[in-house]
């Protein structure tokens, strides 16, 4: 009984408010998940720089002499921001996959929350409200965002099993429900180079739609793909660089609400998540179909596609 929320931005003017909304929307749903909360923030970045966050349980050790040692590694300049657990790794561009190289090269036990030019993950064990304040959440402004509370099914409770999954540059995932076939998908994603941290069944389903696109799919052909190849229930929203897509599996015993004005367009496991956002009172709300691909992209049109 996980709680899922997502925002997707049309009007540039709410971005400040982007953290804060998301937030609100998040801790709405606490009751829905008390083990651990995540979000993953997508904000613009337009200086041909890239970034990775990293997570420690011990910070002020593993922190300190990042920056030099990380640089020194990678033979090229790295800033750290550090954000109570975590810390925000900034690189160039064109050394994103050898940063992740150095950072285990540096220091194998750090955790990588995510990684991409636009995405921020925050997540830790806890309750959303204590979670978002340690990061201050709600200070962050972006494009869009998605967000989860975590009731844990599958596995233990710990950071790493917290939502949401980054399985690729930029791409993450939160999902509601349980997939019974997760092992054996694991194994056989494995066996694709797809790398898997967890044992987590969302943590599969994120990279099954990273393998996908690899392979050429587009986003939302992988999600397509995915109502034939993932088993058991699920309610999944998957953030992009560029949007947001939503995807119920085609019995649809997950609860799932969205809502759409010409400002934003908003998901949450229940209305209840929606109801402090602004113009709600006048927005299009409705229940997203059963085995039905929802795409929203700063860069196209809205998509919806139904299974055959």
């Amino acid at each position: 009984m996980c709680g899922i929320v997502g925002l997707f931005l049309k009007d540039k003017a709410l971005e400040p408010q982007l953290g804060a909304l998301l937030t609100k929307m998040l801790i709405t749903m606490t009751d829905r998940g008390p083990d651990s909360a995540g979000l993953a923030i997508y904000s613009n970045n337009s200086d041909a720089k890239s970034k990775i966050v990293v997570q420690s349980d011990t910070p002020k050790i593993e922190f300190e002499g990042l920056e030099k040692a990380l640089s020194a590694e990678l033979d090229a300049p790295v800033s750290v921001k550090i954000a109570d657990t975590h810390a925000i790794l900034t690189v160039p561009a064109n050394k994103l996959q050898g940063a992740r190289m150095a950072i285990a090269a540096v220091n194998p036990s750090l955790r990588i929350m995510s990684r991409g030019d636009a995405l921020e993950i925050y997540k830790e064990v806890g309750l959303p409200k204590d979670v978002a304040a340690r990061f201050e959440i709600d200070q962050m402004s972006g494009s869009h965002g998605i967000g989860h509370t975590r009731m844990a099914t599958e596995s233990a409770v710990t950071t790493m099993g917290a939502h949401p999954f980054n399985t690729g540059d930029d791409q993450c995932l939160v999902h509601n429900g349980s997939l019974s076939n997760h092992a054996s998908l694991r194994r056989k994603l494995r066996r694709e180079d797809i790398h898997i941290e967890t044992e987590n069944d969302t943590e599969v389903g994120a990279a099954y739609l990273t393998w996908q696109m690899k392979n050429g799919a587009t986003l939302g052909e992988a999600l397509q793909s995915s109502l034939d190849d993932l088993d058991g229930f699920f309610t999944f929203v998957v953030g992009t660089k560029d949007g947001f897509g939503v995807v119920r599996d085609p019995i649809a015993c997950k609860p799932a609400v969205m809502a759409e004005t010409d400002q934003y367009v908003a998901f949450g496991s229940e209305y209840r998540a929606l109801v402090d956002l602004p113009g709600i009172e006048t927005a299009r709300v409705w229940e997203p179909e059963p085995a039905t691909v929802y795409f929203w992209s700063h860069t196209d049109q809205p998509t919806e596609e139904k299974a055959a």
